[in-house]
This record gives structure tokens, sequence and C-alpha cells, in this order.
């Protein structure tokens, strides 16, 4: 077995990984066709990971397969699920820490997937490193095995030591300190070149390369010295590694000088080997006095053997000079150990158990894609209601078409008016309108209070962090709520602004409700009812002059128009595109997604189109209502003025009937607004809510070590010696009692703030709209949510989302929704209100 050294693995405090990944999955990332199988992956990875850290403890080759496929199934995810999405405390502690007296020993709690890749990678290094040290010297297989292995470790912590801060963003462990990993990476290349020393010896190979590997082996240890007795490393290792490396360095020099005498005999250089000869049985003493052990006692005896015969030639035949050692030439160098790159899959079986799971790049881009379809949709629905708007509202100040209708002998009225009633009160009439009204502040109380309780949640954490930060002072080692909360509190500013932007839109309906309040109520009357509130005036027949005849043909083209309109809209809605797929193949076939090239050619195609017919329908509508003006200055010559209070009515019935349909379509989309705003309010606060459960148990963690340190350094006070012990030459007081002695008092614990944050269940917590004692998420709106509320639950925030700031460049107006605030299955037919 070779005398290798093996690094000791860091071990892992159990977690519940099960239920925050499976409810982040079926969140945000599931597919709705596979429900079983997100369950059914997820609890095979919870345990994989169980089976994956309890094997890497026993050291066997067997276990690396096993480490190795539960780290690709960590990356496989990563690439999957952004590694702060998943809100877990992984803890793990320090691989060379062996702890106090009270068995506490450092460690770091980060609530990050890369974290725990980043220990398990670790733990593969350590554990190849023991394998490779259990291998025998005296089977091929298993040098060859031991330098594969060492190698691979020299890369693993390499490559740690160039992102591992990158992926903790905090103070490191002692083990996973960067200059610590490169030391590491060092020591396991010295020990595969010393398995490569080791197996040309085994060989038989030339002397010359012996000579040459060991030379670079010595050399590689030499700077492994170095490293390790750095000031800030040295109390890292056992004790026994320095002296063993520094052994090492000694005993590889040896092995040079030994076989480069083999090369000096060949070539009857006599007095060149003698003073090698020398050299190596020097440093194999040295090599064997600094490490303490046997390190090459064969090839001392040899050496030591051929030192005596050549010695003796010399003196009765050869005569040669000794030289000078350090004239003689440097021996060459053959490094073929190298550090190794990572690998890319590990495992030799790997079957990624979330394939059906779409990466991360192919999520942003579809977000980006999906917003700028939104954007698209929006905008075109925009100008189709605007631009009907427009003509509707002309055609309601000029009374039309109910100024050139026949009056219905019935109702006493003209049809047009007629249909605008029955339309009303079909929808619900004023009193649909007034209660949608009355609900808008319910709904908009529902989603502050979710924003307030979750602001309170971060401020109650910072709060009790500041607390204990100034408590211990510069011992308070975590890093500051606000460095890490900064994402939330932009989220939680964005949301308010929508909020704000919300309230607007309201005043805004409101104040049109108002204006048209009382022709509504007329609206919402029967027609007789309705005939009787009007002002009489003149009925009956309008003639068929040619300006009537004209304004009928036109209020066709108006009817026309608007269905054309209906049919666009219809068509903007439902077009679609799946990119998921071209999205796949780009990322793939380049590794990458240009989703901008991608995005512009599908949307050009999907909705060109319908914006050209767009632009053609707001055109044409242009020239109509020019031909409507002039046809009714000609109708009003005609008729002349008369029923002009009985007109002017009609003109505000009409109107009414366009305000009343755009406040319906307003309130409804409104309502629809809150709602999916109160879903996303609640994800939000679940994350909140998970961001400070992690820290709950970082900062309890924090505390429990904190308070150990204080109990291990702050002794207990000497007790007062009574005062008939105090000369025994004296005896005891005559006044001395029993109560004269003063018991030891105990130690004080250190203090700490009774208002510690995170509770278990956070009290207060608003429950959204809609929802029962039982089943508290709203039942209104998808994606599903978990029927049991846990305010620790791992669900997603929108974090992907990226609102304008009110003033900045493409900031929404007060009194305007901002479009792409809803979760992408709900994006599908969403328009933006026009308020």
């Amino acid at each position: 077995m070779a005398d290798l050294l093996s690094v000791p693995l860091k071990k892992p405090s159990d977690v519940d990984i099960f239920t925050p990944l499976k409810n982040l999955i079926q969140s945000r990332y599931s597919t709705a066709d596979n429900p079983e199988n997100c369950t059914e992956a997820v609890n095979e990875f919870s345990k994989l990971r169980s089976n994956a850290i309890a094997k890497a403890f026993e050291k066997y080759e067997s276990s690396l397969e096993i480490i190795y496929g539960y780290y690709d199934q960590l990356a496989s995810l990563e690439t999957k699920i952004p590694p702060q999405e998943l809100q877990v405390p992984f803890k793990w502690k320090d691989a060379f820490d062996k702890g106090n007296i009270f068995g506490h020993k450092a460690s770091l709690t980060v609530t990050s997937l890369s974290f725990e890749k980043a220990c398990i990678l670790f733990n593969i290094a350590a554990l190849q490193s023991s394998v490779a040290a259990s291998q025998s010297i005296e089977s091929d297989d298993g040098l060859k095995l031991a330098a594969k292995l060492l190698q691979l470790s020299s890369g693993i912590f390499n490559y740690l030591k160039s992102t591992i801060m990158l992926i903790i963003q905090h103070d490191p462990t002692p083990d996973i300190n960067p200059d610590t990993l490169g030391a590491l990476s060092q020591l396991m290349l010295a020990q595969a070149q010393e398995i490569f020393v080791r197996k040309a010896m085994h060989d038989n190979m030339k002397d010359p390369i012996v000579a040459k590997l060991a030379a670079q082996a010595e050399d590689l240890f030499a700077e492994c010295l170095k490293v390790f007795q750095r000031d800030n490393l040295r109390a890292i290792w056992d004790k026994e590694w320095i002296p063993i490396i520094a052994g090492k360095q000694a005993a590889f020099s040896g092995v040079a000088e030994f076989y480069q005498s083999l090369v000096c005999r060949e070539k009857k250089h006599v007095g060149e080997e003698i003073a090698r000869l020398r050299r190596a049985i020097e440093l194999f003493k040295a090599a064997q006095s600094r490490s303490g052990k046997s390190l090459f006692t064969d090839l001392l005896n040899k050496a030591e053997k051929n030192l005596t015969e050549v010695e003796k030639d010399n003196d009765f035949i050869y005569h040669e000079r000794i030289p000078d050692y350090k004239s003689l030439d440097a021996i060459g160098k053959a490094p073929l150990a190298k550090v190794l790159p990572l690998q890319e899959k590990m495992s030799q079986n790997f079957k990624d158990l979330f394939s059906n799971l779409v990466p991360v790049a192919v999520h942003q881009a579809l977000a980006a894609y999906d917003l700028r379809k939104t954007e698209i949709v929006n905008t075109e629905i925009t100008k189709l209601r605007e631009a009907t708007q427009e003509i509707n509202g002309v055609l309601a100040s000029l009374n039309l078409p109910a100024a050139i209708e026949v009056t219905d002998s019935t109702t006493g009225l003209p049809p047009s008016i007629v249909e605008k009633a029955v339309t009303v009160s079909s929808l619900g009439g004023i009193k649909e309108l007034s209660k949608m009204i009355e609900e808008l502040p319910d709904l908009l109380k529902r989603n502050q209070d979710i924003l307030d309780e979750t602001d309170r949640m971060l401020n109650e954490e910072k709060s009790a962090d500041d607390s204990l930060r100034q408590q211990f002072k510069e011992k308070w080692s975590r890093t500051p709520s606000d460095k890490l909360t900064e994402m939330f509190r932009s989220n939680a500013a964005k949301y308010r602004q929508i909020i704000n932007n919300a309230i607007e839109a309201d005043k805004t309906v409101q104040s049109k409700f108002n204006t048209h309040k009382a022709m509504m109520e007329l609206l919402s009357k029967s027609p007789t009812e309705l005939e009787s509130s009007l002002p009489s005036g003149n009925g009956g027949s309008v003639g068929n002059s040619s300006a009537v005849h004209q304004l009928r043909q036109l209020m066709e083209e108006v009817e026309t128009i608007k269905a054309e309109r209906d049919t666009v809209e219809s068509d903007l809605k439902s077009a679609t595109a799946d990119m998921k797929d071209q999205f796949l193949s780009a990322l793939a076939k380049d590794g990458a997604i240009n989703e901008a090239a991608l995005s512009y050619q599908n949307l050009k195609e999907t909705y060109g189109y319908l914006q050209k017919q767009v632009t053609e329908s707001v055109d044409k509508q242009k020239d109509l209502l020019v031909r409507i003006r002039a046809a009714h200055e000609e109708f009003t010559r005609e008729r002349g003025t008369s029923g002009g209070g009985r007109d002017a009515m009609m003109c505000q019935l009409a109107a009414a009937h366009d305000a009343f349909r755009d406040l319906l379509n307003n309130l409804k989309e409104g309502t629809k607004f809150y709602n999916d705003l109160t879903q996303l309010l609640v994800t939000f606060q679940n994350k909140v809510s998970d961001f400070c459960f992690a820290r709950k148990t970082e900062k309890e963690e924090l505390l429990k070590d904190l308070t150990q340190e204080s109990s291990r350094s702050t002794p207990a006070p000497t007790p007062s010696t009574p005062s008939y012990y105090s000369d025994p030459n004296k005896g005891s007081s005559p006044t001395s009692t029993t109560s004269d002695v003063v018991p030891p008092q105990p130690a004080a614990p250190p203090q700490v703030p009774s208002n510690l944050p995170y509770p278990v269940y956070v009290q207060g917590m608003p429950v959204p709209y809609g929802a029962t004692a039982n089943t508290p998420y709203p039942a209104y709106a998808p994606p599903p949510m978990p029927q049991g509320y846990n305010p620790y639950a791992t669900l997603p925030y929108p974090n992907n989302y990226n609102f304008p700031q009110s003033g900045q460049p493409g900031a929404y107006p007060p009194g305007t929704y901002p479009p792409g605030v809803f979760p992408q299955s709900q994006q599908q037919g969403y328009q933006r209100p026009p308020w």
C-alpha cells in the first residue's frame, strides 16, 4: 500500500430536501402531464443524497460511483433550476476540524444548491485520495487507478479554488478556503507524480527515465512544502502531514540521485557516480529523519552497497577525482502528472432524474419571448380598442345611428337605443358595475396586506441580525441582511409601484363611472321606463333622403370594421408558437440560445400579417370618419334643429352604453389583475419566508457556537474563602456562622435578545382572498397551489420580472397595468386594461 496522504471528508447535517424541491418544481418547473414523475424523481433524488453521503465515509472504490451519480444529478438539476431558487439550508462541517471537548466543529450553512454541489465535489476529491491511498504499489492496476484518481482529485481541488468564493459569497470554513484548496491540489499532483515514479520502478523502466520522474516528484513536493508551511495554513493540517511531505521531498531527491548514479555507472563516470551515491544516501537518511517513516529503505541499502563497491574500485583501479556535488549537472525532469480538468459527467451509468425539466437557459428565453409576444399583442389590441372607442365617441356625439333610425312603434325609441338598453340590462346593469367597483377596495387591501406582511418579515429579520451583530461585534461573522435581501427589497418596491399604479387606475374607473352613472341607470330600466324618462320630441319617420341613405351605408361600414376588429383581436389572442423545441434545438446545437434572433423571426411570422391588418383598419377608419361627418352635416341641414333636447339625451345614452361596456371589461380585467397579483405576492411572501427560515437556522447555529465558546472561555468566579478558614493558626472566629459563607456564583450566560425572528409559524399571515382556514391558498388562479399552507414551503418568486420604476424610460404611466407581470401560464389571453 502506498504511503499517501488522504484528505478527510466534510460531514453534512441532515436537511429536508424533498418537500422544498417538490414544491418548487410543481409550482414553477414541472410539466402538467407528469406530476407523479416529479414526486418520484424528487424522492429518488433525496434517497440518492442520503446514500451518497453515507457511502462516502466507507471509503471504498464502489462508493465513488454512488457519489459520482449524486454529483451528476446536482449538476444537471443546477442547469434547470437556478441554485438560489431552492431555499434549503445546506450545512457542512469543516473537514479538518476535529472538534473540541464539546463535540463542536466549525461549519458553514448556505441556502444554495451550488454550495451543496461544491461540498459534494470536495468529498469526491477527498474520497478519490483515500481510494488511491488504499491501492497496492505491487499491483499494476492499483498503481494505474491511484495515478488516475490523484490527478482527478488535483483537478477538482483546483476547480474549487477558482469558483468557491463565487458560489458561497461568504467567509469560508478553513477547508474550502482558496489557499487550502490550492495546497490540496498541489499535494494531489505531487502524489500522482510519486505514483508514476513507483510505476516506473515497478516496471523496471530505464534508469534515466526513473531519475527524471523522481526529480519532478521532488520538485513538486518541494513546492508543496512551501505552500503547506504558510502561516495561514500551517495550523490546519494534521501534525504528521508537513513532516511526511518534507520527508518525501528528500526521499525523491534521493531516488533521482540514486538512479542517476546508475546512469553514471553505465557510462563509467566513476567520480560522478560516487558523488551522487553519497548525496543519495544523505537524502534517504534525511527523509527518514524528517518523516519518522522508513521511506525507500531498500534503495538506501542498495545505495550504500553500490557506494562501497564503487569506492573500492576507484581506490584500486580508476583513481578518479570525486567532484563537488554542487558542480554536477542538474537532473532533467519528466512531468507526467497533470491537473486533469473537471469531468462533465462522472458517473458511468447516469440517468437524469429530471429529464422532463427544461434547462434554465430555455426558461429564460421563453420568458423573454413571452414578454415580447405580450407586448406586441397588447400594443396591437390597444390600437384597435382605442380606434373603436374613437369611432364610438364620434357616433355618440352625432346621435348615430339613432338619428337615422325609424322609431319603434311599441317603445317609441330608436331600435339602436332599445338594443343598447337590452344589452346593458342583460349584462347586469348598473348594479353589476356598482358591485364590482365596491369589491375593488377589498381586492386592493388584500394585496397591500400581503406585501406589508412581507416587508415586516424582512424588517424583523434585519432588526434581529443588526441587534445580534451589535451585541457580538466581530464575532457575528455571517453576511449582513442588507447584502442578501437586496433583490427581495427591489422586488417589493416594484410590487409597491404596481399597486400604486392600480390605485390610480381605480380612481380613473370610479371617475368614469360617476360621469355616466345617471344615463347607465336609465339604460338599466325597461324600454317603457326609459321612454318616459326622455324629453318629448319629434319621432317617427326620418325620411329617405340621400344624406340618410348615405349615413345608413356608412353605419354598415362601421359595423363591418368592428366585426373585422373582433376577428383580428381574437386572432392576436389565440396566435401561439411553441418556441421550446426551437430553443432546445439551438441549445443542443450551439450550446447557447440566440433568443433575440429566434424570437424576432418567429414573432414576425406569427404576428406580422396581423399587425398589417391593424394598421390598415386604423387607416380605413380615418377616411370613414371624414365621410361620416360630411354626411351628418348634410343630414343636419336637411332635418333642421328639431328634437334638440331629445337628441342630446340620445347622445348621452349612446355614450353611457359605450362607457358601460368599457367599464365592465375594465373591471373584469382589473379584478383578474388583482387576483393574479395576489398569487404572485403570496408566492413572493413564501419565498421571503423560506429565506427567513434559512437565516433562522443559520442564526441558531451561530448562536449555539458563540454560547459554547463563551461558556468555555468564561470560568466561574473563585468562591470566597469562609472566615473560619482564613488563618488556621488563629482558629475560628467566635462570631463566624454558616451564613458568612458566600456560595460561588455561576458565570452569566451571554445575553440573547428575547425578540428573536422566524417563529415556527408566522402569526398574522394575511390569508388570500377566497381562501378558508384549511385551504388558505386561492383556488381561482393557475398554476395550482399546494393544498396545505406552509409558510416555509419553497415556492418561486418573480425574480425575472424587470418592471421599470416610475420616472424611468419605459415606465408605465399612472392608471395603467404593466404587461408581463403574471406567470407565463397566465399571460396567454391577458390584455392590459386601457384604463
